[in-house]
C-alpha cells in the first residue's frame, strides 16, 4: 500500500480514459488523441479509424495505433497503407526497440498491395519505410539515414502534404548524432515543426517532435510551448503525458516532470490489463524513471524511496524492452548513488540478460559504492566487468552506448584510486571521464546520467580541499543540468569554502526554491547557511 500512496490523489482525481480500445468499443476522439487529417486510397469508412490510429502513432502508443491499423486492414484487405501503419508500429527508432521481424512482415504485405488504386504519394512513402526493414547487412543507424533521406524526398515531392513533413521531422530527430553539439538535425526538424505547430495546435506529432528535437541543452526552453500543450492535445495518452517531462527535466522544473510522469505511469499503468506486447509496461517504467529522477532533485526522498519500491512490487511482464530494461537497472541506481548510500549501492545486483548498457548502469553504481564504502574488491570487479560490458557494447556495434560504459568505467577506477589515497590519478581519471561524456549528449530513454562525470570531478576536487576549482566545475554542471540538487549543494558549499560568499548565497537560495522536499540535511543546511550569510 504504501508503494502505491505516491499515485493515490491522482488516482482519484483523473478520470482514465483506456487506450487498449479492444474491438473499437471506445471510439477515441480529436479531444482526446488529437486531431490528425492522413489522406489515402483507403475506404471512406475507414477514414476516421485511419486518422484516430495515425495519431496514436505520433503519440508512439505503438500498440494501441496497431490494433487501429489491423481492424482497418480487417474491414478494407486491399487498404496499403493500414499494413504501412502497421510497420510503422514496430518501428521504434527513438527507443532502440523495434520488432525488425514483425515490421518487415507488415511492410511487405504494404509492397505487395501496392497497385493501381494506391496513389503514388502513398507509395513513396511505403517505399520510404521499406528502408529501414531491406536486409542489405547494413546496421539500423544506415538505415534509418537512408528512411531519413527518402521522407525529405517525399516532403519534397508533395509540399501540400503535412503529414509527409512530420514524419520527416521524426526522421530527423532519430537520425541526429549523439555527439552534434551543434544539433543540426535537431535544429532543421524545429524548422520544419514550429510553423506547423502554428497552423494545426491540436496535432498530436507536431507538439511531441518538438519535444525530442529541443531535448537538448541548447534548444530546451524554445521547446517549453510545445511541451506545456501536448498533454491536452492528447489526454488519453500515456507517452503525451510523459514527453513534456523531458524538457522539464532540461530546465530543472521539477514539479512540473512529477506532475507529468504521476499522470502518465498511471495512464500506463491502466492499460496494462490489456497489453499483450509489453510496450504499456515499458511507458509505466519509463515515466517512473523520470519520476525518481525529479523527487530525487527536488529533495523529495520519501517519494523517491515509493517509487523504487513500486517498481520492485511489479510481477515480472513479458515483452518489456530496452526502454523499461533501462528504468529498471536506473531507479534502484540513482536513488543510492544520489542519497550517497554508499553501502546499498555495491549490493544491487545486475538483472542477468539484460543489454550491457543497462547492466553498467547496476555495475557503476556497485562499483562507486564500494569503492566509497571501502570494499575495494568489489569495485575491482565493477571495473573488470565494465570493461567487459563496454567491449560487448561495441561488439553490437553501439557505439554511443559503449562509450558511455567507458564513461562510467572511468569513474568507478577514480573514486578506487581515491580511496586509495593517489588524488592526482583520481583527479586525472575523473577528468578525462567528463571530458567524454561531454562529447556526447543524453539519449532519450533517460532523464540523464547516474551523476554526471563533471559532478564527480566537483566532488573530489572538494574532498580535495579544492574548492575554487570545484565551484567551476559544479558550475559547468549547471549549465547542462540546471537545478540539479547534489550540483547546487556542493556548488554552495564549496562557494563557502572558497570566501565567494555572494556566489554561495546564489546557489543555496536556488537550492531552496527548487527542492521542496523536507527528508534532505543539506536543505536545512542550505536554509542555515542563508540565515548566516545575510547577518
Amino acid at each position: 500500500m504504501r508503494a502505491l500512496a505516491w499515485s493515490l490523489p491522482i488516482l482519484l482525481l483523473l478520470p482514465i480514459t483506456v487506450l487498449a480500445d479492444e474491438g473499437h468499443k471506445h471510439d477515441l476522439t480529436e479531444q482526446e488523441i488529437g486531431a490528425v487529417h492522413f489522406a489515402t486510397s483507403c475506404s471512406k469508412r475507414e477514414e476516421k479509424s485511419l486518422n484516430a490510429a495515425v495519431a496514436l502513432l505520433h503519440s508512439f502508443q505503438y500498440e494501441q495505433a496497431r490494433q487501429r491499423f489491423a481492424k482497418i486492414a480487417e474491414e478494407d484487405p486491399s487498404c496499403a497503407m493500414a499494413q504501412w501503419g502497421i510497420a510503422m508500429s514496430y518501428y521504434h527508432g527513438l527507443w532502440d526497440n523495434s520488432d525488425l521481424d514483425a515490421g518487415r512482415a507488415a511492410l511487405a504485405k504494404a509492397l505487395a498491395l501496392s497497385d493501381a488504386r494506391t496513389t503514388a504519394r502513398e507509395n513513396a512513402y511505403i517505399n520510404a519505410l521499406a528502408e529501414i526493414y531491406r536486409e542489405d547487412g547494413k546496421d539500423m543507424p544506415a538505415h534509418a539515414r537512408a528512411f531519413e533521406q527518402k521522407m525529405a524526398d517525399v516532403q519534397a515531392a508533395y509540399p501540400a502534404d503535412i503529414e509527409a513533413a512530420i514524419f520527416h521531422a521524426l526522421t530527423l530527430a532519430i537520425t541526429a548524432p549523439k555527439t552534434d553539439k551543434t544539433f543540426a538535425n535537431q535544429r532543421k526538424c524545429g524548422e520544419i515543426l514550429e510553423p506547423i505547430f502554428n497552423k494545426l495546435p491540436n496535432h498530436p506529432g507536431v507538439a511531441h517532435y518538438i519535444i525530442h528535437c529541443y531535448d537538448n541543452p541548447v534548444l530546451a526552453e524554445q521547446g517549453l510551448d510545445a511541451a506545456r500543450a501536448y498533454a491536452k492535445i492528447a489526454p488519453a495518452s500515456a507517452h503525451a503525458h510523459h514527453m513534456p517531462s523531458h524538457l522539464f527535466t532540461r530546465v530543472g522544473a521539477w514539479q512540473d516532470a512529477i506532475a507529468s510522469n504521476l499522470h502518465s505511469a498511471q495512464l500506463a499503468a491502466a492499460v496494462e490489463a490489456t497489453s499483450t506486447s509489453g510496450e504499456a509496461r515499458d511507458q509505466r517504467l519509463h515515466a517512473m524513471d523520470y519520476l525518481e529522477y525529479a523527487y530525487l532533485q527536488s529533495g523529495r526522498v520519501k517519494e523517491a524511496l515509493d517509487v523504487l519500491n513500486e517498481m520492485r512490487a511489479l510481477p515480472p511482464l513479458p515483452g518489456a524492452t530496452v526502454t523499461g530494461d533501462y528504468a529498471t537497472a536506473a531507479i534502484p541506481a540513482r536513488y543510492a548513488v544520489e542519497l550517497g548510500k554508499w553501502e546499498e549501492a555495491s549490493k544491487l545486483e545486475a538483472r542477468a540478460g539484460a543489454l550491457p548498457w543497462t547492466q553498467a548502469l547496476t555495475w557503476m553504481a556497485v562499483g562507486i559504492g564500494s569503492a566509497r564504502s571501502g570494499h575495494l574488491d568489489r569495485a575491482a570487479l565493477a571495473v573488470k566487468n565494465l570493461a567487459v560490458l563496454r567491449d560487448e557494447s561495441t561488439e553490437r556495434k553501439n557505439p554511443y552506448w559503449s562509450s558511455q560504459v567507458e564513461v562510467q568505467r572511468r569513474e568507478v577506477a577514480a573514486w578506487i584510486a581515491e580511496k586509495k589515497g593517489n588524488v592526482d590519478d583520481a583527479l586525472s581519471m575523473m577528468r578525462s571521464a567528463a571530458d567524454l561524456e561531454d562529447t556526447m549528449d543524453k539519449n532519450a530513454v533517460t532523464p540523464g546520467a547516474i551523476t554526471p562525470a563533471r559532478e564527480m570531478l566537483a566532488e573530489l576536487l572538494s574532498l580535495e580541499q579544492n574548492p575554487k576549482l570545484a565551484v567551476v566545475e559544479y558550475e559547468s554542471v549547471l549549465k547542462l543540468a540546471p537545478n540539479r540538487f547534489n550540483a547546487l549543494y556542493g556548488a554552495a558549499t564549496s562557494a563557502a569554502a572558497a570566501g565567494q560568499l555572494d556566489t554561495a548565497r546564489t546557489y543555496f537560495q536556488k537550492l531552496t526554491e527548487t527542492a521542496t522536499g523536507s527528508e534532505r540535511e543539506e536543505l536545512a543546511t542550505a536554509r542555515k547557511k542563508l540565515i548566516e550569510l545575510k547577518e
